[in-house]
C-alpha cells in the first residue's frame, strides 16, 4: 500500500451532522492556528528519556545499566513498555544468552532474553503473508519462538506476580498458533496481574482480528468491552481506534474508504477519544505519543479533520512506527506528513 492511496481518502468527508456536536471537543488540545508545525521525526523512544536511556544501554551491550534501570521500575506495565522498545534493537540476542547463563536465577534476565527472542523470531519470518514466507524462514521462526517461550515461562515461574512474561508469551503464542483458548488464558494471566495492561489488551486484540483467529465482530466487541471496563482517562480507548484501523486495512480499496467514512465509526472514535486522549486524566501517560498517533491516523482517514489536527498537534511531531507502518513500513514519516497536511490547522 502507498501513501497516495491513503491521502486520496482524506477530505472525502467534510463532516456529517452526526458528529457536529462532539467534534468541537477535539479542539481542546489544538495548537494555535498559525503555530509552526514541528518537523516529523521518527523516535523509537517516543520522546521518553527513560526509554531513550534503555535503548542506548541496549545498543551498547551494557547489561549492568539495563539491569539497574529495569530493576528500579516498580510498575509492571512500564516494565513491559520499556522492554518492548528494547526488543527492536538488533544484535543483543548475540550476547544475552551469556547473561542468562551467568544469571539463570534472575527473572529479569530471562524476561529480557525471552522478549528479544520473540522479536528476533518475527524478524526471521518478516511481515509478509504466509504464502510468501519460505519453509526455512518458518523453521527459524518456530525454533526461535520455542526458545523464547521456554525463557519466558522460566521468568514467569521466578516472578509469579509479574504480568510482563505473560505479555510477551501472548506474542509468542500467536506465532506458534497455540489457538484461541490458550491465547485467551495467556491474556487473562496478564490482566489478572495488571488489569489495565495496555500491551496485553493490544496483543489480544490482534489475536481476535479476522487475519488471525477471530472476526471483525469479535475484535470490535473486545475493544469496546475493554474500553468500558477500564477507567476513564486510561489508555484502553485506543483499542477502539486500532480496531477500526484493522477493519479498514482488511478491506479492498474502495470498500476500505466506504467503511472508515461511516458516521458510526466517527461517533465511536470520538467517544473513545473522550474516554482516553481527550480526558484530563490521560495527561502524562507513558504511552501517550503512541495513542495520539493512532487517533491521528484514524481521525484523518475518517475525514474528521478537526479531531485529526488536534491529535497530530498533540504528537509534537513525534512519529511512532505503529500504526503508520500500515501505510509505509519503510518510512512512517511519509504518511504521517501527508495525512497531517490533509487535516489542516484548526
Amino acid at each position: 500500500m502507498t501513501a497516495v492511496r491513503q491521502v486520496r481518502q482524506v477530505g472525502q468527508r467534510s463532516g456529517g451532522t452526526a458528529t457536529e456536536g462532539i467534534r468541537e471537543r477535539a479542539s481542546a488540545f489544538s495548537l494555535r492556528r498559525w503555530a509552526p508545525r514541528p518537523a516529523a521525526r521518527l523516535d523509537p523512544a517516543g520522546g521518553n528519556p527513560d526509554r531513550a536511556r534503555l535503548l542506548a544501554s541496549t545498543a551498547s551491550g551494557d547489561w549492568p545499566a539495563m539491569r539497574a534501570q529495569l530493576s528500579a521500575v516498580t510498575d509492571d506495565w512500564e516494565r513491559s513498555w520499556l522492554i518492548a522498545a528494547a526488543t527492536d534493537v538488533a544484535g543483543f540476542e548475540q550476547w544475552m544468552p551469556g547473561v542468562v547463563e551467568a544469571e539463570g536465577d534472575s527473572g529479569l534476565a530471562l524476561l529480557v532474553a525471552g522478549a528479544r527472542g520473540v522479536s528476533w523470531a518475527w524478524e526471521a519470518r518478516t511481515g509478509a503473508r504466509a504464502s510468501h514466507v519460505s519453509r526455512e524462514q518458518f523453521r527459524i521462526f518456530h525454533e526461535r519462538l520455542e526458545t523464547a517461550e521456554d525463557l519466558l515461562y522460566r521468568a514467569a515461574e521466578l516472578e509469579p506476580g509479574w504480568a510482563s512474561p505473560w505479555y510477551f508469551l501472548q506474542m509468542c503464542g500467536r506465532g506458534l498458533q497455540i489457538g484461541p483458548d490458550l491465547a485467551r488464558l495467556r491474556f487473562e494471566a496478564s490482566v489478572r496481574r495488571v488489569p489495565g495492561h495496555l500491551g496485553a489488551h493490544q496483543q489480544h486484540l490482534q489475536q481476535v482480528c479476522a487475519k488471525w483467529s477471530g472476526s471483525h465482530e469479535e475484535m470490535h466487541a473486545f475493544a469496546r468491552e475493554s474500553m468500558e471496563s477500564g477507567p476513564e482517562g486510561g489508555p484502553l480507548g485506543v483499542l477502539v481506534a486500532v480496531a477500526h484501523l484493522e477493519h479498514w486495512l482488511h478491506l479492498d480499496q474502495g470498500a476500505d474508504s466506504a467503511y472508515i467514512l461511516q458516521d458510526h465509526v466517527s461517533r465511536e472514535l470520538h467517544e473513545a477519544a473522550d474516554r482516553s486522549i481527550r480526558h484530563p486524566g490521560f495527561a502524562g501517560r507513558i504511552e501517550a505519543v503512541e495513542c495520539y498517533n493512532v487517533f491521528a491516523m484514524a481521525f484523518a482517514l475518517a475525514g474528521e479533520k478537526r479531531a485529526a489536527a488536534a491529535a497530530f498537534a498533540a504528537t509534537r511531531g513525534l512519529v511512532t512506527r505503529s500504526p503508520w507502518q500500515y501505510i509505509n513500513g519503510d518510512d512512517p514519516r511519509v504518511p504521517y506528513r501527508a495525512l497531517r497536511s490533509g487535516a489542516g490547522r484548526h
